[in-house]
């Protein structure tokens, strides 16, 4: 009897294969496809970003570019993730965690972690910003770094080439200031911040591993 696969069920296998192949053995996913800002929407000053190379290459006025893709259905709660980032000098940029769309301006909610390594803000690489802040520089302008992320409940992790630059547990009870009133531990997406004109900084292999 021969071995048929109808149209359908071919569908059904592909799109599975599909749906996988940017999974590693470890656990770990790629959000971005180094070809595309597949997943990935921007609202004003979308000519910030561009992709060249298999990066992302963030340089113009003040935008953001939020993950809004398939993985966990863009919302994240504990989680690890980590992406190679090279700055130029004087450039200052940001990745958002527990964020959430929006059209215009910096976002209202969730945190930043800091990317600067020489801009004239004294907040470096790795800060969780106006929360846990870092004087010291951990990376250097022009050359690839790692900036890794993990949210445990209300614990949060940030390491700079391995080396842990922020631990933080937000308290029972806490308030945000009144000048970020959604940077609070809650869940969201992710985003990429576009700062100055002036900035160029460059993202790649983004990856994210979604925890219990």
């Amino acid at each position: 009897m021969k071995n048929l696969i109808t149209p359908f069920f071919a569908f059904i296998i592909i799109s599975s294969c599909s749906a996988q192949k940017n999974v590693s053995g470890d656990g770990w996913i790629s959000l971005f496809d180094g070809k595309s800002f597949n997943g990935w929407k921007v609202g004003k000053n979308a000519s910030s970003f561009r992709v060249d190379s298999g990066m992302i290459i963030v340089n113009g006025p003040v935008a953001h570019l939020f993950y809004v893709g398939d993985v966990n259905n863009h919302e994240f709660k504990n989680f690890e993730f980590k992406a190679q980032v090279m700055t130029t000098p004087g450039s200052n940029s940001g990745i958002y965690f527990h964020t959430k769309y929006q059209e215009e301006g910096f976002p209202d909610n969730g945190f930043e972690a800091q990317v600067n390594n020489s801009h004239t803000d004294w907040k470096r690489t790795g800060s969780l910003y106006d929360i846990q802040d870092v004087k010291e520089t951990y990376a250097k302008d022009n050359e690839w770094y790692t900036e890794y992320i993990k949210v445990e409940g209300k614990h949060v992790i940030i390491k700079i080439n391995d080396k842990q630059v922020v631990d933080y547990t937000e308290p029972d009870g806490y308030k945000a200031a009144s000048n970020h009133p959604g940077r609070v531990i809650s869940s969201g997406t992710f985003a990429l911040q576009g700062h100055d004109p002036k900035s160029k900084v460059y993202f790649k292999d983004i990856m994210v591993r979604p925890l219990p």
